[in-house]
């Protein structure tokens, strides 16, 4: 159970950077006087609730995939890869707010290690299915 430990931990701080994010929007609501449950009429709203959002929409496939890994190959690079997909979507997030271009290379690096769990864990398990 021990060497689960990071990937917990991991599992946490995506936890905490969606909470981050959470905050972030209902700032930017309250700096730009759009108040809940309006998502529109503010470049800056529109981009941090899409932000946001498109994290969420992230977090599924991230969490099952790192978890799989993690179970399947390694907990530690699980852990490891699981952080660069964190510290990704917050640069996403940051990116994107500020600019609809600066979103690219967050998202870039969040693909490549949600990828490299997904397939990394769909590969290993068949691998052990058909051994």
């Amino acid at each position: 159970m021990e060497q689960y430990y990071p990937v917990a931990i991991v599992t946490l701080l995506s936890g905490l950077a969606i909470f981050g994010m959470a905050v972030a929007v209902a700032r930017i609501h309250t700096k730009t006087g759009i108040l809940a449950p309006a998502m529109t009429g503010h470049p800056t709203l529109e981009r941090a609730v899409r932000a946001h959002a498109n994290t969420i929409e992230w977090v599924p496939i991230f969490l099952m995939s790192m978890w799989l890994f993690a179970i399947y190959w390694s907990p530690g690079w699980a852990a490891a890869i699981g952080l660069v997909w964190v510290l990704a979507r917050i640069a996403y997030f940051a990116g994107y707010v500020s600019s609809p271009t600066r979103r690219y290379p967050g998202f870039l690096f969040q693909v490549l290690s949600a990828s490299v769990l997904l397939f990394g864990a769909l590969g290993r398990i068949f691998w052990l299915w058909l051994a």
